[in-house]
């Protein structure tokens, strides 16, 4: 009489299981320090060339910078956790550590609390270096421009991980970066204001994240106060990163086939 062995259930979300995931991330990139150079300092050196790009016009950099000060932590954490992330799938390791009791949400929600605290650090530095080495000048308090830049790296965390469940390899995970990262960055408002745009650009911009802290990185530059226009933007995108981590956590594949 031959007897079957049941399937194991899916493992309930388990905050043990999500803080063990990522210590054991964290301790991964404590010997990568080619990933930790280009997640903290490439931001920054980001920031000191173009400031010096702009250095006879000051003012072009206070009106730019503030925005890439979002857009460049977005887009260094979308490239390192899609990389990173196809990484422990093609090795196999993905498919190890779901066949143990940890559910795809403990998984997606390690992987995003590892590297959110990387990127709390790098827009730290990203925000220090502009306000008080580069002399960004912001009409609004610098803490606000820090809160942005660290939803900005979220979101980029939180895109990565949910392109990698589409990408074969490493450069496949790359070529991603156009098709996610450059219509956003085209249409958030950096290059022209978003209502000069032809109106279809216009309402395709009114749907994307990045437009919306860019839009948020610009009320800290220009009031005083903190504004609604800024909670709702700060809230939209913190919202937009949450739902593309439940979006990862769905699509999350344990290999590449």
């Amino acid at each position: 009489m031959s007897t079957t062995t049941p399937a194991a259930p899916i493992a309930a979300f388990n905050t043990a299981r999500t803080t063990a995931t990522a210590a054991r991330v964290l301790r991964q990139l404590r010997h990568d320090p080619r990933t930790i150079a280009l997640m903290l300092l490439v931001p920054c050196l980001m920031l000191v060339l173009l400031r010096y790009v702009f250095d006879a016009s000051p003012r072009t950099f206070d009106d730019i910078g503030a925005s890439l000060l979002g857009i460049f932590p977005l887009i260094t954490m979308f490239l390192v956790t899609s990389i990173a992330t196809l990484r422990e799938r093609t090795s196999g390791t993905l498919e190890r550590l779901l066949a143990m009791p940890l559910g795809k949400a403990d998984l997606i929600a390690g992987y995003a609390l590892a590297f959110g605290t990387v990127a709390v650090v790098q827009s730290a530095l990203a925000t220090g270096l502009a306000v008080w080495l580069l002399g960004l000048d912001v009409t609004g308090s610098p803490w606000l421009l820090l809160l942005v830049a660290l939803l900005d790296a979220l979101l980029g965390t939180a895109l990565g991980l949910f392109v990698s469940a589409f990408a074969a390899s490493e450069f496949q995970a790359v070529q991603f970066m156009p098709a996610v990262i450059f219509p956003q960055l085209l249409l958030c408002g950096l290059f022209t204001p978003r209502a000069d745009m032809h109106p279809l650009l216009e309402a395709v911009s009114d749907v994307l994240p990045m437009s919306y802290a860019v839009d948020g990185m610009n009320e800290v530059l220009h009031h005083t106060d903190l504004t609604s226009a800024f909670v709702r933007d700060v809230l939209i995108v913190a919202g937009c990163a949450l739902l593309v981590l439940a979006l990862g956590a769905a699509t999350l594949r344990r290999r590449t086939d």
